[in-house]
């Protein structure tokens, strides 16, 4: 009885073990890959292989190529004996395969386009980034640019102390002129009573 409850719990699991196990395959592994009947490509393989097609059909290497080739399918088809004739006038084989590259050639041509827009459409958002991030390097060169100005604007530069000095030179030598010391300027004058003009020329 016992081995038989063994297995009837084996069987049929209950509780939260029995209602959250998943009945198809494991989460922690990833699923196998189904099986496709369409075949499969590369869609950057593919794109590059039209872009080529694309480019080679908008050269005058093509309009020659296609050219010679329609000439000589012409040419042989009305001037070879007839056992030897494949597309007799009026051409309608010719006809076909004109069409048919020209089917191809159409959306070859666009997809190649598609692509240059996709292409085109990244590099203008590039440049709107580069845009932006030059413009606020900008904006904040030209604020530190301003800030330098207004820091200098409150340094003394050597300019105005020479200027200043030069006054004050100026100031001195119109003393002098006054002859003797007799009159000082107010504010040297605690300087002028305690050392005399003559202690002064005394100590040069």
């Amino acid at each position: 009885m016992a081995a038989e409850r063994d297995t009837a719990r084996e069987r049929h699991p209950a509780g939260a073990t029995a209602a959250g196990r998943p009945r198809g395959g494991r989460l922690d592994q990833p699923r196998a890959p189904r099986r496709r009947l369409l075949p499969e490509w590369d869609p950057d393989a593919f794109g590059r292989m039209s872009e080529r097609i694309a480019r080679f059909i908008g050269t005058g290497r093509f309009l020659v190529w296609m050219t010679v080739v329609i000439l000589v399918w012409v040419v042989w088809n009305v001037a070879a004996p007839e056992h030897l004739r494949f597309d007799e006038y009026p051409f309608i084989f010719l006809t076909l395969a004109l069409s048919l590259q020209a089917s191809y050639a159409a959306p070859l041509i666009l997809l190649a386009q598609n692509r240059q827009d996709d292409r085109d459409r990244v590099n203008l958002e590039q440049d709107r980034k580069q845009n932006e991030r030059s413009i606020a390097d900008t904006e904040y060169l030209t604020r530190e640019i301003a800030a330098l100005r207004m820091g200098l604007g409150e340094v003394a530069t050597r300019d105005w102390i020479r200027s200043e000095l030069q006054d004050l030179v100026k100031i001195l030598e119109e003393q002098r002129a006054d002859g003797d010391g007799q009159h000082r300027p107010e504010a040297f004058g605690t300087i002028g009573a305690e050392h005399p003009r003559g202690r002064d020329r005394d100590d040069r």
